[in-house]
């Protein structure tokens, strides 16, 4: 039995500020990308603190998680878990699984009768494909009267109700503060084909196999050949010092790995058409600030 002189003490946080380990229950985020073990003062995790509504997350599954535990503590529905990270309905995650979560933004719609999906997609601005990903249908399935759909980036022309998880309106997505000269253009020349759209992103067009760089110095904390149920294709996340992200989609070759610190203008994978894409260009969000481009 161990003495007031030998007893081992509860390890409280090596972190100076306790909101480095951020979470509830048995979920710990470390600065909203990467996930470690965090021991409280009284050997309790951390407290749950909000996140950022535009961030992308990681999370590394433990014993006794559940995809819907998790998506109750970010604050998204369990299929947009099951969405962003190309798992079915049913599947089974495992501990030390790694899994993005997106806060994704979209509006909720109850289907009326005669509403078919593309009719759907095209009067809210959404995609086809992702309403079937989403919704957990297919190509065949008949839309019943009064059930509700999720349409992901839908932006709501008519009465619907947006969507309260985690999900700032269409408007605020390209608000937030402007870092004039923080971020470089990712691509060299070029043009800009489409404007602010989806998640605050923009699509600058060059030639297939063009280089992309790093627009701001960071690290890389998503490198996936597929993602959004392939609707970005290949793409890479990057978290920077001034707590923003950035986000570069449908690449051909990715050349670098979550963990990989870049410095701006690095090389990191090259202009593609892979995913939801009609032609080569690099579709490029910033989450947490204005999109510059």
């Amino acid at each position: 039995m161990g003495t007031s002189q030998t007893i081992p003490l509860l390890n409280a946080p090596l972190n100076f500020n306790l909101l480095d380990g951020m979470g509830g229950g048995n979920i710990n985020i470390v600065q909203d990308s990467a996930l470690l073990s965090v021991t409280g003062p009284l050997g309790t995790i951390a407290d749950v603190a909000l996140h950022k509504s535009d961030q992308i997350s990681l999370y590394v599954v433990r014993d006794g998680d559940t995809i819907s535990d998790i998506a109750k503590v970010f604050g998204v529905s369990a299929n947009t878990i099951r969405w962003a990270n190309e798992l079915k309905s049913g599947s089974i995650i495992s501990p030390g699984q790694i899994l993005v979560i997106l806060p994704v933004t979209g509006i909720q719609y109850t289907v009326k009768k005669g509403d078919t999906i593309g009719g759907i997609a095209k009067k809210f601005g959404g995609d086809s494909a992702e309403i079937i990903s989403f919704n957990g249908l297919s190509l065949t399935s008949a839309l019943e009267a009064g059930s509700t759909l999720v349409i992901p980036n839908g932006e709501a022309t008519e009465p619907a109700r947006s969507l309260a998880q985690n999900s700032p309106s269409r408007t605020s997505r390209v608000s937030g503060p402007l870092y004039a000269g923080y971020y470089i253009r990712p691509i060299s020349g070029g043009i800009r084909t489409q404007g602010i759209h989806g998640y605050n992103g923009v699509d600058l067009a060059n030639s297939c196999e063009s280089p992309i760089m790093a627009a701001a110095g960071g690290d890389v904390i998503i490198s996936k050949s597929q993602g959004w149920n392939s609707g970005y294709g290949q793409y890479v996340a990057i978290s920077h010092p001034n707590g923003t992200q950035t986000l570069y989609a449908h690449m051909s070759l990715i050349l670098v790995a979550p963990g990989f610190h870049v410095v701006q203008g690095q090389v990191i994978g090259y202009v593609g058409s892979t995913g939801l894409s009609t032609g080569c260009h690099v579709h490029f969000e910033v989450r947490g600030a204005r999109n510059p481009f």
